[in-house]
């Protein structure tokens, strides 16, 4: 099979030609149609994210077909449409496993991390990892669901009750809740990068009643932010614009270092949380609603040849919405 390899930190990642992977127990073989490209994929070539097995294909936002099962799988069934996201594995027997938590298992698995991921023609996951997907997105437009939809999900989930809910960075995952947080009657303010004109332009066509700048002050407090750009400055800002009462969440896996700041911005029961990784949960859940919402997923597609180029655009900053990669048969 045709895959991108990294093979060590701060390297592009090379054209290579593997054997196709041979399902084990409890494991599906899948033929990849669709990977989005993710933030997190730039953290790992950047050595930002720490161990990761090397050589290793990264991509966690996989949409394919089933077209073997190992021993033992009762999940799914050869030519099954199923999605596999960054969770891609937990060891099942932890206080945390045991109890729903499963995204903070010590021994957890990441796809493209340390299992290799969708930047391939094939790949092998979990079968218990794997989900059906709403058969009313096309791959392209399934694949960005996979990460920045279930973790943005999660995210806006530990927001609680807010209706005023400030969105910081409208990119693959903020595009997604945002219209999530509109659909159910909810005011979303929009903060891009300052200048960013085609950013709030874009925020505004979506349904946001306010877009500016990350450095300008919202025309209302809100009631909770979601943080999804990878920049710890942005928490004390975001503290800066909330109600009393309000959750300033952190959706990245990765962040640059949170400044130091004023007490006065987080009392009055302010709060700042992160979110590790997501929930089998939060994909069942967050997959239901994408199939009653009629999301609009903005996805630039890449062939699977060209995914240094695809990384590097999403590290420009030229990217509105997803980038996807497609493996053309």
């Amino acid at each position: 099979m045709h895959a991108m390899l990294l093979d060590a930190i701060g390297q592009a990642l090379r054209a290579a030609t593997l054997p196709v992977p041979v399902p084990k127990a409890r494991q599906v073989l899948i033929a990849v149609h669709a990977c989005g490209v993710c933030r997190t994929d730039l953290h790992l070539v950047d050595g930002e994210l720490r161990d990761p097995k090397l050589p290793v294909i990264p991509g966690h936002e996989i949409v394919g077909t089933v077209v073997a099962c190992g021993p033992g799988v009762t999940e799914h069934s050869i030519g099954a449409r199923v999605g596999v996201p960054w969770l891609g594995a937990s060891c099942e027997h932890c206080i945390f496993c045991t109890t729903g938590r499963e995204n903070l298992c010590g021994e957890a698995r990441y796809t493209g991390y340390r299992l290799d991921g969708g930047y391939a023609e094939y790949v092998v996951a979990d079968a218990a990892y794997c989900f059906a997907l709403p058969a009313r997105y096309a791959d392209v437009e399934a694949a960005p669901l996979l990460c920045v939809g279930l973790i943005g999900y999660r995210a806006y989930r530990l927001a609680g009750d807010a209706f005023r809910l400030g969105i910081y960075g409208l990119g693959a995952a903020g595009h997604l809740i945002a219209q999530i947080a509109l659909a159910q009657g909810r005011k979303v303010f929009a903060f891009t990068r300052p200048g960013d004109i085609i950013g709030q332009t874009f925020a505004r066509r979506l349904g946001a009643v306010w877009a500016g700048g990350s450095d300008e002050t919202p025309p209302e407090p809100l009631d909770s932010a979601l943080i999804f750009a990878p920049v710890g400055a942005l928490v004390p800002s975001a503290l800066a614009a909330l109600q009393r009462g309000g959750t300033v969440v952190c959706a990245g896996i990765h962040m640059s270092d949170v400044p130091s700041f004023p007490y006065r911005l987080l009392w009055g029961e302010r709060s700042v949380r992160s979110v590790a990784n997501l929930t089998r949960r939060d994909a069942r859940e967050f997959l239901a609603l994408a199939a009653t919402i009629p999301l609009a997923v903005h996805a630039h597609r890449y062939r699977l040849a060209d995914a240094n180029r695809a990384l590097e655009d999403l590290r420009a900053g030229m990217i509105t919405g997803a980038a996807v990669l497609t493996c053309d048969r």
